[in-house]
């Protein structure tokens, strides 16, 4: 079995597993059990709370103790427990808990899975900016399989959504124990100071103006991320209050249009190696905050009764391909080649730390005051139209903010690591 195909298995499987339910537990929330607005909220903010501090503890432990693979199958196979249990809990406060425990297992595996992968590759001797990212669209292909396995089994209101991420991520956690050994390199026998000790060592990158700055825009992209995630499948899911919407595909089947996000990801992740080389980690970013504008300006105008309305919600969710690759994935490049290898799960614990974990509390939380207090109607409908516009104006002066303090000089001649770690 080649490197590629193990490490193709490794991505499917760990989106599978996410896509599965993430898209879907709405529905499974108002739908099934009945229970309220702002306890959905708290159980969609675990992930952002996990990840404040389990990748970057999970990345630690994987600098200097155990090999990241090793990690990487254990917190699977208890995330997998956690997903059996959800179904049979009966109130919305013993969920906040136990999902906040799934997502302190699952979170840090998004971090390890970039470590494991990037490690074995190279140690082969591949190019990761030409090699991962083919590698990489099979985790978009994992997740879309996930979200159209439950919806095509007619599992979105259903408790069986959570027995089948559960299933697949106790096959993903015995494979993980197969994987390339990816062991500890920070030396514990000689750490010369206390970061070194404590493994902070990854925090140390912040000293940098241009990567602390790029962690900055990170987190104010992370938070972007989470207004999408939570409130997408919400926003096509509220037309079927509406007797003229209630029936139409779009609305029944909500989770199959967003998945049209992900088919998106498959073609923009197979063009970041020519985007990166050709444009440089800047402007790829600055095309991420520019798609994630037009993102929430075109659900604005979205309806999924007209055409007009309904070619708005699908570029919406095919400008999403470009809004979330070009941030995450190049994102995570760009940390690979500035910092050093013995910091590596370190450093991609931290990038992990601003997106999911600050800045998806961050875009969580203040998104939620904001819809509550000036967007909700005294009968609970939402205004819409004003909510997106009012994401598209954050996403563009971000994109502007970004253009004048973020410096980095692109060399278009320069190939692989080389052209984005300058």
């Amino acid at each position: 079995m080649s490197l590629k195909f193990r490490l193709i298995v490794m991505n499917f499987l760990q989106f599978f597993i996410w896509g599965a339910w993430l898209i879907t537990i709405g529905v499974y929330w108002f739908q099934n059990k009945h229970w309220s607005g702002t306890q959905f909220g708290a159980i969609f903010s675990t992930m952002g709370i996990a990840s404040l501090f389990m990748p970057s503890l999970a990345g630690i432990i994987a600098d200097k103790w155990i090999n990241a693979e090793r990690l990487y199958g254990v917190f699977h196979l208890l995330g997998a427990a956690m997903l059996f249990i959800i179904p049979t809990i009966g109130d919305p406060g013993t969920l906040f808990w136990v999902m906040l425990l799934t997502m302190i297992f699952y979170m840090p595996t998004i971090a390890l899975a970039i470590t494991v992968a990037y490690n074995a590759m190279k140690d082969s001797g591949m190019d990761l900016v030409r090699d991962y990212p083919p590698i990489r669209v099979w985790g978009t292909i994992g997740f879309i399989a996930g979200t159209w396995t439950t919806s095509l089994l007619g599992l979105e209101a259903s408790s069986g959504q959570f027995y089948v991420a559960s299933a697949s991520a106790v096959v993903l956690g015995l494979y993980a124990f197969v994987l390339p050994p990816c062991p500890p390199k920070l030396d514990r026998a000689h750490s010369k100071t206390l970061a070194d000790s404590l493994g902070l060592t990854a925090f140390a990158l912040f000293r940098n103006s241009k990567l602390a700055i790029f962690f900055i825009f990170a987190m104010l992209l992370g938070a972007a991320l989470q207004l999408t995630n939570a409130y997408g499948g919400t926003f096509l899911h509220d037309f079927d209050k509406i007797d003229a919407y209630k029936d139409l595909f779009a609305v029944k089947h909500s989770g199959i249009i967003i998945s049209i996000s992900q088919f998106s990801e498959t073609m923009f992740i197979l063009a970041i190696p020519f985007f990166l080389k050709r444009f440089g980690i800047k402007m790829v970013m600055l095309m991420s905050m520019v798609a994630w504008t037009l993102r929430f300006g075109m659900f604005a105008y979205g309806d999924p009764a007209s055409l007009f309305g309904l070619s708005m919600i699908v570029l919406s969710c095919i400008v999403y391909g470009m809004a979330f690759d070009f941030f995450n994935i190049s994102g995570s490049l760009f940390v690979e080649g500035q910092c050093d290898p013995k910091i590596r799960a370190s450093a991609q614990g931290l990038f992990m730390l601003m997106t999911n974990g600050i800045g998806a509390v961050l875009g969580s939380s203040i998104s939620g005051v904001l819809i509550d207090r000036y967007f909700t109607a005294a009968d609970g409908a939402k205004d819409w139209y004003h909510i997106w516009m009012t994401f598209a104006a954050y996403a563009l002066v971000t994109a502007i903010a970004f253009a004048v303090l973020f410096k980095h000089k692109h060399e278009p001649g320069a190939v692989g690591m080389a052209q984005i770690a300058h």
